[in-house]
């Protein structure tokens, strides 16, 4: 394609009727490209019957546009991102579902945990199946796994020690290395593992009703090595996406959404393309695989 046919193209790129925006951002702060967001999403969660593991993480989109949900991350190198909350086949990394953080959501019930509001929001077309999902110290709590159970799902997290479910007796950090310590409930099981020495790692777990370590030196429990497994769904499907990238420069935040959709149903149609096919290939695909998908 021509340089200058491109740029044109760029220049004029909308995603929804500019004349009626105004009133529908007054309650969509996605107005611009919610339309065909919602689509894209449909597609992704029609598309494709995940495994037995799902993965829900965020993923962050470096973007230098200027829009109200904008993220400001003082640790990352590149500081201002989009935040998307990303849930993910473990096994092929297909993005099942994804929601985008627009910041505060007013048809969040009051008094639910934004955590527990978002795992349960990202897993709704996929509960009542008898899957496991895998969260980060996030979105882990004993109350989305009572949630979760009442839906037949079972979750597996890492828990931040000062979530009031951690009990006080659990708390203490002076551990040996490599020794292991067990919670239960009704609900759920709490590991408490020592990787190092006044270092203790919290694992919730739904699936694991005995708990049992390996025969290494560092006798890890079975429900962390469970984990380790299962975390890097989202991860990995993230710098799949980056390794054949269409984002370019822009200084609108609907392009920049957009591009990052493009990625992503990239990626699903090659995960749909090796499901129907068997084939390996990957650098065919992003040149016409993915309109379906999109």
């Amino acid at each position: 394609m021509p340089r200058n046919r491109f740029q044109d193209i760029m220049r004029h790129l909308r995603f929804d009727d500019r004349s009626t925006r105004s009133d529908r951002a007054k309650t969509d702060k996605f107005a611009a490209i919610s339309s065909v967001w919602g689509s894209f999403v449909t597609n992704c969660i029609t598309s494709y019957n995940p495994g037995l593991h799902i993965t829900v993480d965020e993923q962050l989109f470096l973007s230098k546009t200027l829009c109200c949900f904008l993220q400001y991350i003082a640790t990352k190198p590149d500081k201002f991102r989009i935040k998307f909350w990303v849930a993910c086949d473990l096994k092929s990394k297909y993005i099942c579902n994804v929601l985008t953080y627009l910041g505060k959501d007013p048809s969040r019930p009051s008094g639910e945990r934004l955590s527990e509001n978002v795992v349960m929001r990202l897993m709704e077309p996929f509960l009542d199946k008898g899957r496991n999902v895998t969260t980060d110290n996030f979105f882990t709590s004993l109350s989305l796994a009572h949630k979760l159970l009442s839906r037949k799902t079972t979750i597996l997290g890492t828990v931040n020690k000062i979530r009031r479910e951690i009990p006080q007796s659990a708390r203490h950090t002076d551990r040996n290395e490599f020794t292991t310590q067990v919670f239960s409930t009704t609900a759920a099981t709490l590991t408490a593992y020592a990787p190092k020495r006044k270092k203790t790692v919290y694992i919730l777990s739904r699936m694991h009703s005995v708990i049992q370590t390996d025969n290494t030196t560092k006798r890890k429990p079975n429900t962390v090595t469970l984990y380790n497994t299962t975390k890097c769904g989202v991860d990995v499907m993230d710098q799949m996406v980056r390794e054949y990238t269409v984002r370019t420069g822009t200084r609108r935040w609907p392009v920049a959404v957009f591009y990052n959709m493009i990625d992503m149903a990239a990626l699903n149609a090659h995960v749909l393309y090796q499901a129907c096919t068997g084939r390996q290939e990957r650098r065919v695909l992003p040149g016409g695989a993915c309109k379906r998908v999109g």
